[in-house]
């Protein structure tokens, strides 16, 4: 049974919302850059330190076996939250910047000159230099798709991008910056009609949105603990058995061998195969406890929440001049990214804050997308399940007021 969504007792279980910042209350509107965590969180990673840590999966004693008992634990929390068919096709890695480098240098083997790799115009860097890795060094040609006038993904351009060269297709699941909600399902059917993988960056819509790789039939599935209330310093990658099994390993050390010997080495089988050394085992734990937490409530209420905060903030600003908002598409997540004529980003951050409202300012790690839109940089703030109304009514306050100071 679900729990009740009630925003105010929500907001209780999140220590850090209770501050002050430059005398005002805090309005925490940084959530896409990395959410703030519940006691849930905090009390499982503490409890597991204090009371039965050890390191993972070589011990025999009893703290070990405990420990490595809750460090798989998270693994399954991980399955079942983005419904993989097996535990053995989800890593565990230190963030999503981890994951991709992982799928990227795991294939590197086998790009030839010419091969291709097709990108959205709306890709973190972390979705983007990993693949220009592989065009510096092996010769792939890196093909982009755009967006259209509201941040949707052009899939027209995308299936004209694909052909018998394509290797892999890797694209967003949900932007970092416009809040676009990318149509993965027929993005991983047009690929996988010419013979490509797919690999779907799920860092801002592992939050926002409900998750099912076997629906999706991606290839690969990327996630970030610290967007899902989660700590920093944990990921996980979510990859099909055949593709899993002819990754070669991203890094060498314990764990993730089965021989060792002067002359030879043989390699363990996935998730161990990529998960070289002492694991970030309380954060793993602290992951798996953030997905507990947040699965505690109904998908559909957090949603409709979420929403209805974006929709406030995105009507309040309307009314700002010469403000526009970047990226508009009907379902979108709730990202709210925007630039006043006249103001630097930068400058309306800083003068928030005295305010107490966080949000980020600068290119979010997306440069040829603010090419593309024509900026150097945007504001953006960004909306999650402790959110209120009346904080959007104060951001909104605050921003007329900074707007009044830089123009």
């Amino acid at each position: 049974m679900s729990r009740a969504f009630d925003v105010e007792t929500i907001r209780a279980e999140f220590p850090i919302l209770s501050r002050e910042v430059n005398g005002k209350p805090l309005v925490y509107f940084d959530n896409a850059a990395s959410a703030q965590k519940p006691d849930a969180v905090l009390d499982a990673m503490s409890d597991q330190a204090r009371t039965a840590y050890a390191n993972v999966h070589r011990g025999i004693h009893t703290l070990a076996n405990e420990t490595t008992e809750a460090y798989e634990g998270a693994r399954e929390k991980v399955r079942a939250f983005v419904n993989a068919g097996s535990v053995n096709e989800i890593i565990f890695t230190k963030g999503g910047t981890e994951a991709i480098n992982l799928v990227a240098n795991g294939i590197a083997n086998e790009i030839k000159p010419g091969d291709e790799i097709v990108l959205s115009i709306m890709e973190h860097h972390s979705n983007i230099v990993p693949w220009h890795f592989l065009r510096e060094r092996y010769g792939a040609v890196l093909k982009w798709v755009d967006v259209d006038e509201t941040g949707a993904l052009d899939m027209a351009a995308l299936e004209a991008a694909l052909t018998e060269k394509t290797r892999m297709v890797a694209i967003t699941h949900m932007s970092n910056v416009l809040g676009t909600v990318t149509d993965a399902a027929q993005i991983v059917r047009l690929a996988h009609a010419v013979g490509a993988e797919v690999l779907l960056d799920g860092c801002q819509s592992g939050v926002h949105l409900d998750i099912d790789v076997q629906a999706l039939n991606c290839d690969y599935y990327v996630l970030t603990g610290h967007k899902i209330y989660g700590p920093s310093g944990i990921g996980a990658l979510y990859g099909k058995a055949d593709a899993l099994a002819r990754l070669r390993p991203f890094q060498g050390g314990g764990e993730m061998i089965e021989i060792v010997e002067r002359e030879r080495v043989t390699y363990n089988e996935a998730p161990h195969k990529f998960e070289a050394g002492t694991p970030p085992i309380l954060q793993a734990i602290g992951f798996g406890a953030a997905i507990d937490w947040l699965s505690q409530f109904n998908h559909a209420d957090v949603a409709a929440h979420e929403h209805a905060i974006y929709q406030r903030a995105y009507e309040g600003v309307r009314g700002v001049n010469g403000l526009t908002v970047h990226g508009t598409m009907p379902g979108k997540g709730a990202v709210l990214s925007f630039s006043i004529d006249g103001a630097h980003p930068h400058d309306l951050a800083q003068i928030l804050d005295r305010y107490g409202v966080a949000v980020r300012a600068g290119h979010h790690c997306c440069q040829p997308l603010m090419d593309e839109l024509g900026v150097s940089a945007t504001a953006r703030a960004s909306f999650g399940i402790y959110n209120t109304a009346d904080e959007v009514d104060a951001f909104i306050e605050a921003l007329h007021k900074a707007r009044g100071m830089l123009i």
